[in-house]
């Protein structure tokens, strides 16, 4: 385990603070935590931040979702654990995540907006950005 390379949350206590009121103001939006949850687990898993990981497993697990549906996760293309609007949100929040690679398909687009909301996808795309904030802060500084 590496050691912390900045306290960047002291450093930086105003934009920290606005990225925590980012991730609070969720909490008034349209979409429920477990699916805003799912998508923190799974963004986290694709930039590999284990803070955040074990973070969001917990949170997981303590709203009941199943081990199975956790360990099944990174591979939510095959696995039967995933609805049809939760596959939408997982592969918007791949798309978004890996920006660069991806362009943000169309089809991806479309696929949310048979399952959400405007607003919700709003929410969604929010959620998903401030996931990837916090991953690279937690992952370049070796939180």
């Amino acid at each position: 385990m590496s050691k912390q390379r900045l306290k960047y949350s002291e450093l930086s206590p105003a934009p920290y603070k606005g990225m925590l009121s980012a991730l609070t103001g969720l909490d008034q939006g349209s979409l429920d935590k477990a699916i805003i949850e799912l998508i923190f687990m799974r963004v986290s898993q694709i930039n590999g931040c284990a803070y955040c990981l074990d973070m969001h497993g917990k949170a997981l697990r303590e709203s009941g979702t199943s081990n199975t549906k956790l360990d099944t996760l990174a591979g939510w293309r095959v696995s039967h654990e995933f609805s049809e609007r939760e596959r939408a949100a997982l592969e918007w929040a791949e798309s978004v995540t890996q920006i660069v690679t991806s362009g943000t398909p169309d089809n991806a687009f479309a696929a949310l907006k048979a399952h959400f909301s405007d607003a919700e996808i709003s929410d969604l795309t929010f959620a998903i950005s401030i996931m990837n904030a916090f991953n690279r802060l937690a992952v370049s500084m070796r939180q």
